[in-house]
């Protein structure tokens, strides 16, 4: 039995330049971090004592006798990729999908990882990257960018750059512990109760493309601004929540599916209760705000958004970790191949 637990994903700066559209022309990169809010993969060979082949527990329970008929297309896709039989897998997680955290790539990543590691087979943080992005992008066809997948597999507060040739770097940022407790300190993060399709936002968001270069290059350039204030110790920190406020502003020009008038209404009374700036994670549509707030206006934001759940956070810099390894015999039925799992880190 394998167990993975794979972190979600905080990103503040360059959303949308991670797109492939976008950054094979023109580049892209984003300032991003993972926090201690997880999902967990358990997989396990099934034994063989029932009439179906594969079991999976999600937000439904499917059980088949043919990879073919997964409906959950990563799942499918996935064990079709990596060649899996015969398997159980459960999925859960501290967070609700479709929330602007990266939830499904979070998952893709941490479901390769356990595959890979029930094959007895060791996959690094790049290969589990680079393959969450293939398994999502092109076998599910689902779009978006690349920056969740990688922060995923990753983990911790990253500068990640997309190059034209379609490669990616992944650069750590240089802080110093206690400035980034106090940038922790000051965000605050409350659900807003709507939750949605990433994929399906990205490809409304998607429409009159040309007409967003403007916006998306100048949240390009906020990267470099962000991180500069990160790193310089003698910068001032509150700049990166009033930055916070930039890139939102940005942002709602670059899609139609980005913001709805409750959102927004929710987005300006945390600004009139003295947060300097704050954006919506994710794609658009819902999910979770997060804002920036100094210390002494932390009461008045928390009152003014009594109303939605407020979810605190720490970040973390693990990135996707097998947790749990348990080898066992397995006798593939269809090819009668037996094998012993190994696994070493």
């Amino acid at each position: 039995m394998i167990i993975t637990k794979t972190p979600f994903r905080m990103s503040f700066f360059g959303g949308g330049t991670d797109m492939e559209i976008f950054f094979r022309e023109h580049s892209g990169a984003v300032l991003s971090t993972t926090f201690d809010k997880y999902c967990y993969v358990t997989v396990r060979h099934l034994p063989k004592f029932f009439d179906y082949s594969t079991e999976l527990a999600y937000s439904k329970m499917e059980r088949v006798k043919n990879v073919e008929d997964i409906e959950h297309p990563a799942v499918r896709n996935a064990m079709k990729m990596l060649n899996m039989h015969e398997i159980r897998l459960t999925y859960e997680a501290d967070l609700p999908a479709r929330s602007g955290l990266g939830t499904s790539s979070s998952f893709a990543v941490g479901m390769l990882n356990a595959f890979y590691c029930l094959k007895g087979k060791y996959a690094d943080k790049k290969k589990l990257a680079n393959e969450a992005i293939y398994l999502e992008r092109e076998l599910c066809q689902e779009a978006g960018g690349w920056q969740d997948q990688i922060a995923a597999a990753f983990g911790g507060m990253n500068r990640i750059e997309f190059n034209k040739d379609g490669t990616y770097d992944v650069r750590p940022i240089i802080i110093h512990p206690e400035r980034k407790k106090q940038l922790n300190d000051n965000l605050l993060m409350f659900f807003t109760g709507f939750t949605r399709f990433s994929s399906e936002m990205q490809k409304v968001n998607q429409a009159g493309y040309e007409e967003k270069i403007k916006q998306l290059q100048q949240m390009y350039a906020l990267v470099g601004d962000a991180e500069k204030v990160l790193e310089d110790k003698y910068s001032d920190l509150d700049d990166f929540g009033r930055m916070l406020d930039t890139t939102w502003r940005l942002k709602r020009q670059t899609g139609g599916a980005i913001t709805t008038n409750s959102i927004d209404a929710l987005y300006e009374k945390g600004i009139e209760a003295g947060a300097l700036g704050g954006k919506l994670l994710g794609a658009g549509g819902g999910g979770f705000l997060v804002f920036y707030v100094q210390p002494e206006k932390r009461a008045d934001v928390m009152e003014a958004m009594k109303e939605l759940l407020y979810v605190p956070f720490r970040f973390e810099d693990g990135g996707t970790q097998v947790i749990h390894y348990m080898p066992e015999m397995y006798e593939d039925s269809k090819r009668k191949i037996s094998y012993e799992q190994s696994y070493s880190y």
